[in-house]
């Protein structure tokens, strides 16, 4: 594919991808954030093989670039989720103090 293939499918996987999420409502986000978790590991585990197999400096440098990015996507993700399921749990009575 030429590059203006790739980007172009770039540019419009981006405006794809924020319509989407766009529309999506608040109750949704908790399981919208454990599948893109998901898709985001995937994607990190393709980053990392195509990697491997980079053989110039570019490839090198654009597969650190994703790996990276993968990895901070990843741990963002499980550390907003954690935040939002912590929003649900229930909190331990306060005992009221005794007066004398």
């Amino acid at each position: 594919m030429t590059l203006i293939a790739v980007i172009t499918i770039f540019i419009l996987a981006v405006f794809v991808g924020l319509e989407v999420i766009t529309k999506v409502p608040p109750t949704l986000h908790t399981p919208l954030m454990s599948a893109t978790n998901a898709i985001h590991g995937v994607i990190l585990v393709g980053a990392l093989i195509v990697l491997a197999h980079a053989d110039d400096v570019a490839s090198v440098t654009l597969g650190i670039v994703a790996v990276i990015f993968g990895t901070l996507n990843v741990v963002g993700g499980f550390v907003v989720t954690d935040r939002m399921l912590e929003m649900f749990k229930k909190r331990p009575a306060k005992k009221e103090a005794s007066r004398d």
